[in-house]
Protein backbone atom coordinates (compact mmCIF):
# COMPACT_ATOMS: atom_id res chain seq x y z
CA UNK A 1 0.00 0.00 0.00
CA UNK A 2 2.90 2.61 0.39
CA UNK A 3 4.46 1.39 -2.27
CA UNK A 4 1.72 2.04 -4.53
CA UNK A 5 1.24 5.76 -2.71
CA UNK A 6 5.14 6.68 -3.35
CA UNK A 7 4.79 5.50 -6.54
CA UNK A 8 3.40 8.84 -8.19
CA UNK A 9 5.31 10.86 -6.12
CA UNK A 10 8.33 9.13 -7.55
CA UNK A 11 6.96 9.47 -10.78
CA UNK A 12 6.78 13.73 -10.34
CA UNK A 13 10.21 13.65 -8.79
CA UNK A 14 11.60 11.53 -12.11
CA UNK A 15 9.58 14.10 -14.34
CA UNK A 16 10.98 17.30 -12.90
CA UNK A 17 14.58 15.68 -12.64
CA UNK A 18 13.65 15.06 -16.35
CA UNK A 19 12.60 18.64 -17.31
CA UNK A 20 15.52 19.86 -15.76
CA UNK A 21 17.67 18.25 -17.55
CA UNK A 22 15.81 19.02 -20.62
CA UNK A 23 16.47 22.55 -20.36
CA UNK A 24 19.70 22.78 -18.77
CA UNK A 25 20.71 20.91 -21.80
CA UNK A 26 18.82 23.25 -24.10
CA UNK A 27 19.82 26.31 -22.60
CA UNK A 28 21.71 27.33 -25.43
CA UNK A 29 18.51 27.17 -27.54
CA UNK A 30 16.63 29.13 -24.55
CA UNK A 31 19.90 31.90 -24.33
CA UNK A 32 19.78 32.42 -28.12
CA UNK A 33 15.54 33.07 -28.46
CA UNK A 34 15.69 35.11 -25.11
CA UNK A 35 18.33 37.06 -26.58
CA UNK A 36 16.58 37.51 -29.61
CA UNK A 37 13.10 38.63 -28.42
CA UNK A 38 14.96 41.02 -25.88
CA UNK A 39 17.17 42.71 -29.06
CA UNK A 40 14.06 42.63 -30.93
CA UNK A 41 11.83 44.35 -27.77
CA UNK A 42 14.18 47.55 -27.56
CA UNK A 43 14.62 47.73 -30.75
CA UNK A 44 10.75 48.63 -31.56
CA UNK A 45 10.69 50.16 -28.00
CA UNK A 46 13.02 52.84 -29.03
CA UNK A 47 11.42 52.51 -32.30
CA UNK A 48 7.88 53.95 -30.90
CA UNK A 49 7.22 57.48 -30.69
CA UNK A 50 6.88 59.44 -27.23
CA UNK A 51 3.38 60.66 -26.67
CA UNK A 52 2.47 63.07 -24.23
CA UNK A 53 -0.72 64.05 -22.25
CA UNK A 54 -2.35 67.39 -20.96
CA UNK A 55 -5.14 66.96 -18.53
CA UNK A 56 -7.28 69.89 -17.05
CA UNK A 57 -9.59 69.27 -14.28
CA UNK A 58 -13.08 71.20 -15.07
CA UNK A 59 -16.46 71.55 -12.75
CA UNK A 60 -20.00 72.15 -13.83
CA UNK A 61 -20.66 76.08 -14.60
CA UNK A 62 -23.06 76.94 -11.18
CA UNK A 63 -25.18 79.75 -12.20
CA UNK A 64 -26.39 82.52 -10.09
CA UNK A 65 -29.76 82.31 -11.73
CA UNK A 66 -29.96 78.65 -11.15
CA UNK A 67 -32.68 78.85 -8.20
CA UNK A 68 -34.45 81.28 -9.59
CA UNK A 69 -35.08 78.96 -12.79
CA UNK A 70 -35.61 76.43 -10.34
CA UNK A 71 -38.68 77.92 -8.36
CA UNK A 72 -39.97 79.46 -11.81
CA UNK A 73 -40.25 76.16 -13.47
CA UNK A 74 -41.85 74.71 -9.81
CA UNK A 75 -44.18 77.70 -10.01
CA UNK A 76 -44.71 78.31 -13.84
CA UNK A 77 -43.78 74.74 -14.86
CA UNK A 78 -47.06 73.29 -15.50
CA UNK A 79 -48.52 76.04 -17.76
CA UNK A 80 -45.33 76.36 -19.48
CA UNK A 81 -45.39 72.28 -20.46
CA UNK A 82 -48.91 72.91 -21.20
CA UNK A 83 -47.94 76.24 -23.32
CA UNK A 84 -45.44 73.52 -25.18
CA UNK A 85 -42.09 75.37 -23.22
CA UNK A 86 -39.38 73.64 -21.44
CA UNK A 87 -38.22 76.49 -18.77
CA UNK A 88 -35.42 73.93 -17.87
CA UNK A 89 -34.94 73.73 -13.80
CA UNK A 90 -31.60 74.66 -13.35
CA UNK A 91 -30.05 71.77 -12.76
CA UNK A 92 -26.59 72.04 -13.85
CA UNK A 93 -25.93 68.42 -13.59
CA UNK A 94 -28.10 67.85 -16.21
CA UNK A 95 -26.42 70.18 -17.79
CA UNK A 96 -22.95 69.20 -17.58
CA UNK A 97 -24.17 65.22 -18.28
CA UNK A 98 -25.25 66.58 -21.20
CA UNK A 99 -22.35 68.66 -22.47
CA UNK A 100 -20.25 65.39 -21.69
CA UNK A 101 -22.21 62.66 -23.97
CA UNK A 102 -22.00 65.94 -26.85
CA UNK A 103 -18.35 66.41 -26.41
CA UNK A 104 -17.71 63.08 -26.87
CA UNK A 105 -20.03 62.32 -29.88
CA UNK A 106 -18.75 61.64 -33.20
CA UNK A 107 -20.65 65.16 -34.39
CA UNK A 108 -18.99 66.97 -32.32
CA UNK A 109 -15.69 65.82 -32.69
CA UNK A 110 -15.61 65.72 -36.27
CA UNK A 111 -16.90 69.75 -36.04
CA UNK A 112 -13.74 70.31 -33.85
CA UNK A 113 -11.07 68.61 -36.04
CA UNK A 114 -12.56 70.18 -39.16
CA UNK A 115 -13.02 74.10 -37.61
CA UNK A 116 -9.14 73.91 -36.51
CA UNK A 117 -8.06 71.52 -39.45
CA UNK A 118 -6.18 68.87 -37.68
CA UNK A 119 -7.28 65.76 -40.01
CA UNK A 120 -3.24 65.88 -40.78
CA UNK A 121 -2.23 66.04 -37.60
CA UNK A 122 -4.44 63.46 -36.21
CA UNK A 123 -4.42 60.91 -38.69
CA UNK A 124 -1.43 60.97 -40.42
CA UNK A 125 1.31 62.52 -38.46
CA UNK A 126 3.89 59.25 -37.10
CA UNK A 127 6.04 62.02 -34.23
CA UNK A 128 7.32 65.00 -33.08
CA UNK A 129 10.68 66.90 -33.54
CA UNK A 130 11.54 68.42 -30.51
CA UNK A 131 14.05 70.38 -31.59
CA UNK A 132 12.25 72.53 -34.47
CA UNK A 133 8.95 71.67 -32.65
CA UNK A 134 7.55 70.39 -35.94
CA UNK A 135 4.98 67.05 -36.80
CA UNK A 136 6.49 64.76 -38.97
CA UNK A 137 3.81 62.96 -41.17
CA UNK A 138 3.78 59.41 -42.35
CA UNK A 139 5.14 60.28 -46.32
CA UNK A 140 2.77 57.23 -47.47
CA UNK A 141 -0.19 58.76 -45.91
CA UNK A 142 0.14 62.31 -46.49
CA UNK A 143 2.81 64.95 -48.26
CA UNK A 144 3.00 67.70 -46.23
CA UNK A 145 4.91 70.13 -48.56
CA UNK A 146 1.82 69.79 -51.16
CA UNK A 147 -0.80 69.09 -48.42
CA UNK A 148 -1.88 66.17 -50.45
CA UNK A 149 -3.49 62.88 -49.40
CA UNK A 150 -1.13 59.92 -50.72
CA UNK A 151 -2.19 57.02 -49.53
CA UNK A 152 -3.35 53.81 -50.56
CA UNK A 153 -7.25 53.76 -48.97
CA UNK A 154 -8.82 50.68 -48.24
CA UNK A 155 -11.61 49.30 -50.46
CA UNK A 156 -14.47 51.30 -50.95
CA UNK A 157 -12.54 54.75 -49.62
CA UNK A 158 -10.87 57.56 -50.99
CA UNK A 159 -6.95 58.81 -49.90
CA UNK A 160 -8.45 61.43 -47.62
CA UNK A 161 -9.65 59.67 -44.03
CA UNK A 162 -13.41 59.51 -43.71
CA UNK A 163 -15.26 61.16 -41.21
CA UNK A 164 -15.34 57.87 -39.40
CA UNK A 165 -11.53 57.37 -39.36
CA UNK A 166 -10.92 60.76 -37.85
CA UNK A 167 -13.48 60.12 -35.11
CA UNK A 168 -12.01 57.13 -34.42
CA UNK A 169 -8.31 58.34 -34.44
CA UNK A 170 -9.34 61.39 -32.05
CA UNK A 171 -11.16 59.70 -29.90
CA UNK A 172 -8.38 57.28 -29.04
CA UNK A 173 -6.52 60.20 -27.85
CA UNK A 174 -9.41 61.82 -26.23
CA UNK A 175 -10.21 60.61 -22.24
CA UNK A 176 -12.89 62.05 -20.57
CA UNK A 177 -13.82 60.86 -17.08
CA UNK A 178 -16.28 61.78 -13.51
CA UNK A 179 -15.26 61.32 -10.32
CA UNK A 180 -18.37 60.33 -8.67
CA UNK A 181 -17.34 62.05 -5.23
CA UNK A 182 -16.31 65.57 -6.21
CA UNK A 183 -18.47 65.70 -9.66
CA UNK A 184 -15.33 66.98 -11.24
CA UNK A 185 -14.53 66.17 -14.55
CA UNK A 186 -10.84 65.29 -16.15
CA UNK A 187 -10.43 65.69 -19.74
CA UNK A 188 -6.80 64.02 -21.09
CA UNK A 189 -5.77 64.37 -24.92
CA UNK A 190 -2.42 62.14 -25.71
CA UNK A 191 -0.17 63.47 -28.71
CA UNK A 192 3.73 63.40 -29.95
CA UNK A 193 3.83 66.75 -29.31
CA UNK A 194 3.04 68.19 -25.50
CA UNK A 195 2.42 71.71 -26.90
CA UNK A 196 0.01 70.83 -28.73
CA UNK A 197 -1.83 68.06 -26.64
CA UNK A 198 -2.05 70.76 -24.00
CA UNK A 199 -3.24 73.43 -27.10
CA UNK A 200 -5.77 70.70 -27.76
CA UNK A 201 -7.22 70.17 -24.94
CA UNK A 202 -7.68 74.16 -24.14
CA UNK A 203 -9.31 74.75 -27.42
CA UNK A 204 -11.54 71.65 -26.86
CA UNK A 205 -12.69 72.89 -23.43
CA UNK A 206 -13.31 76.02 -25.11
CA UNK A 207 -15.01 74.86 -28.28
CA UNK A 208 -17.39 72.53 -25.73
CA UNK A 209 -18.52 75.69 -24.13
CA UNK A 210 -19.18 77.90 -27.02
CA UNK A 211 -21.35 75.03 -28.68
CA UNK A 212 -23.52 74.40 -24.90
CA UNK A 213 -24.09 78.28 -24.85
CA UNK A 214 -25.39 78.50 -28.40
CA UNK A 215 -27.02 75.47 -28.00
CA UNK A 216 -28.90 77.06 -24.93
CA UNK A 217 -29.15 80.77 -26.61
CA UNK A 218 -31.10 78.85 -29.92
CA UNK A 219 -33.55 76.92 -27.34
CA UNK A 220 -34.34 80.29 -25.85
CA UNK A 221 -34.82 82.50 -28.63
CA UNK A 222 -37.03 79.99 -30.04
CA UNK A 223 -39.14 79.54 -26.66
CA UNK A 224 -39.38 83.36 -27.27
CA UNK A 225 -40.38 83.52 -30.92
CA UNK A 226 -42.82 80.67 -29.67
CA UNK A 227 -44.37 82.59 -26.83
CA UNK A 228 -44.65 86.06 -28.07
CA UNK A 229 -46.72 83.83 -31.38
CA UNK A 230 -49.09 82.82 -28.71
CA UNK A 231 -49.88 85.92 -26.98
CA UNK A 232 -51.36 87.17 -30.00
CA UNK A 233 -53.14 84.12 -30.09
CA UNK A 234 -55.04 83.80 -26.77
CA UNK A 235 -57.70 86.41 -25.26
CA UNK A 236 -56.97 85.45 -21.54
CA UNK A 237 -55.20 87.88 -19.79
CA UNK A 238 -53.89 85.58 -17.13
CA UNK A 239 -52.71 82.99 -19.80
CA UNK A 240 -50.62 86.29 -21.54
CA UNK A 241 -49.34 87.13 -17.52
CA UNK A 242 -48.04 84.08 -17.65
CA UNK A 243 -46.46 84.27 -20.94
CA UNK A 244 -44.86 87.31 -19.98
CA UNK A 245 -43.16 86.05 -16.82
CA UNK A 246 -41.49 83.01 -18.48
CA UNK A 247 -40.42 85.46 -21.66
CA UNK A 248 -38.92 87.38 -18.79
CA UNK A 249 -37.13 84.70 -17.38
CA UNK A 250 -36.03 83.29 -20.91
CA UNK A 251 -34.33 86.75 -21.02
CA UNK A 252 -32.57 86.32 -17.92
CA UNK A 253 -31.15 83.04 -19.47
CA UNK A 254 -30.18 84.64 -22.53
CA UNK A 255 -28.06 87.57 -20.89
CA UNK A 256 -26.87 85.01 -18.55
CA UNK A 257 -25.41 82.37 -21.52
CA UNK A 258 -24.22 85.51 -23.14
CA UNK A 259 -22.33 86.82 -20.57
CA UNK A 260 -20.92 83.24 -19.46
CA UNK A 261 -17.30 82.47 -21.74
CA UNK A 262 -17.44 79.12 -19.32
CA UNK A 263 -20.82 78.55 -19.61
CA UNK A 264 -20.86 74.42 -19.48
CA UNK A 265 -17.28 73.77 -17.57
CA UNK A 266 -14.99 75.94 -15.50
CA UNK A 267 -11.69 75.15 -15.59
CA UNK A 268 -10.19 74.40 -11.76
CA UNK A 269 -7.05 73.05 -12.99
CA UNK A 270 -5.61 74.07 -16.57
CA UNK A 271 -4.06 71.57 -19.00
CA UNK A 272 -0.27 72.48 -19.00
CA UNK A 273 2.45 71.41 -21.12
CA UNK A 274 3.53 67.72 -19.80
CA UNK A 275 7.29 67.65 -19.52
CA UNK A 276 7.60 63.33 -19.37
CA UNK A 277 5.75 60.83 -21.65
CA UNK A 278 3.45 59.16 -20.94
CA UNK A 279 3.83 56.38 -23.65
CA UNK A 280 5.54 53.97 -24.87
CA UNK A 281 5.70 51.74 -21.32
CA UNK A 282 9.71 50.67 -22.60
CA UNK A 283 10.65 48.55 -19.90
CA UNK A 284 7.39 47.09 -19.55
CA UNK A 285 7.41 46.08 -23.62
CA UNK A 286 10.85 44.65 -23.04
CA UNK A 287 10.30 42.76 -20.17
CA UNK A 288 7.06 41.64 -21.57
CA UNK A 289 8.34 40.64 -24.55
CA UNK A 290 11.61 38.79 -23.27
CA UNK A 291 9.45 36.64 -20.86
CA UNK A 292 7.55 35.95 -23.41
CA UNK A 293 10.13 34.52 -25.49
CA UNK A 294 11.67 32.42 -22.26
CA UNK A 295 8.07 31.30 -22.20
CA UNK A 296 8.90 30.24 -26.10
CA UNK A 297 11.98 29.15 -25.51
CA UNK A 298 11.19 26.68 -22.85
CA UNK A 299 8.25 25.11 -25.12
CA UNK A 300 10.19 24.16 -27.71
CA UNK A 301 13.42 22.99 -25.79
CA UNK A 302 11.05 20.65 -24.21
CA UNK A 303 8.97 19.71 -27.00
CA UNK A 304 12.22 18.63 -28.97
CA UNK A 305 13.12 16.86 -25.73
CA UNK A 306 9.91 15.01 -25.53
CA UNK A 307 9.60 14.35 -29.23
CA UNK A 308 13.35 12.71 -28.94
CA UNK A 309 12.41 10.65 -26.32
CA UNK A 310 9.68 9.43 -28.26
CA UNK A 311 11.78 8.34 -31.32
CA UNK A 312 14.21 6.97 -29.20
CA UNK A 313 11.49 4.49 -27.61
CA UNK A 314 9.64 3.45 -30.65
CA UNK A 315 13.01 2.22 -32.13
Amino acid sequence: MQNDLASPLVEDEIDLKEIAVALWRGKTIIIAIVSVCAILAVTVALLIPNQYKATALVAPAQSSSSSALGAMASRLGGLATLAGINVGSGDNVTEAQTAIEIMQSWQFIETFVQSHNLQAAIFAADGWNSQTNQITFNSDIHDSERDEWIRKPPSGKTAQPTSWELYQEFSNRLSVSTEKTSGLITISIEYYSPILAQQWVELYISSINAYMRERKLTQVNNNIDYLKAQITKTAFADMKEVFYQIIEEQIKSKMLAEASPEYAFVTVNPAMVPEEKSSPKRALICLLVTFLGFMLAVFIVLIRHYATSTNVDIK
